[in-house]
């Protein structure tokens, strides 16, 4: 059986759309002319990103979701559809983070991230990819993070959470072999989003002077979100018969200044 070529319409799910990574890559696959139904609790941030792009020519629904509830996900997959049509491509970028180390943190916050970072994405692994089965087509894309390779002290839960969504896509890798459905992994470096922006400063400070100490604070640059979008992009759009099943995306130090010998 030949690999069939992308439909010319793809609809999107992207969860976390409110801000962030995933704000970033639901207006970059709406200005590439795919339908985007943007998905996260803040509908009110939801509903002005989704106006920004009709205005801007684009077709964008929003939908409420909270990927820590079954029935949030089961539904805003079908109000997607309802509004879009059959979803080709979902993005799982809903996050949250909390810090501590992990001798003291609370274990209900412990929890709370991993259930927001991978039962969440396993949430709506499972609401979308069954249907992309049976149309032997679709791009699910998880995002992880470079803390899988290299850990930081105060982050246990979200580590532990981004660990565990590469075990599920390796996992699913094998399982999607000759379905024609796609998971993928977009690992970002420090990125400048609002996730953690809200976090003690003292706490924080102490997390950064360790993270010094075992040199996992190399510069001071930060990803911006659009070069997160520009790999997702990269991903989903792929002709069918290849598979790209991780792309790493770290930002680069400060330009040295040229020397002449």
């Amino acid at each position: 059986m030949r690999f069939q070529p992308h439909p010319e319409r793809r609809p999107v799910l992207v969860a976390g759309a409110s801000s962030g990574i995933g704000e970033a890559t639901a207006r970059r696959l709406a200005g590439l002319g795919y339908p985007v139904a943007l998905g996260a609790r803040r509908v009110d941030k939801l509903t002005e990103l989704a106006d920004e792009i009709t205005s801007a020519g684009g077709e964008a629904v929003a939908v409420e979701l909270d990927v820590t509830s079954d029935e949030s996900v089961i539904s805003a997959v079908k109000s997607a559809q309802e509004a879009l049509g059959p979803l080709e491509i979902a993005v799982s970028g809903a996050g949250d983070l909390q810090i501590g180390r992990a001798h003291e943190m609370p274990v209900d916050e412990w929890a709370a991230q991993i259930d927001v970072h991978l039962v969440g994405a396993y949430r709506m692994y499972r609401a979308v990819v069954p249907d992309m089965i049976g149309r032997r087509r679709g791009d699910f894309v998880f995002i992880s993070s470079d803390v899988v390779s290299h850990p930081r002290p105060w982050s246990s839960a979200y580590v532990a959470a981004k660990c565990g969504v590469e075990g599920l896509v390796a996992t699913a890798h094998m399982e999607l072999e000759g379905t024609g459905v796609r998971a993928g992994l977009v690992r970002p470096g420090q990125t400048m989003t609002g996730m953690g922006m809200n976090l003690d400063q003292t706490a924080t400070e102490g997390m950064l002077n360790d993270w010094i100490a075992f040199g996992l604070a190399r510069h001071g640059h930060f990803l911006e979100p659009d070069n997160l979008a520009h790999a997702v992009e990269s991903m989903v759009t792929l002709p069918p018969g290849a598979h790209m099943k991780a792309v790493d995306v770290e930002a680069e130090g400060k330009l040295t200044a040229t020397t002449t010998g």
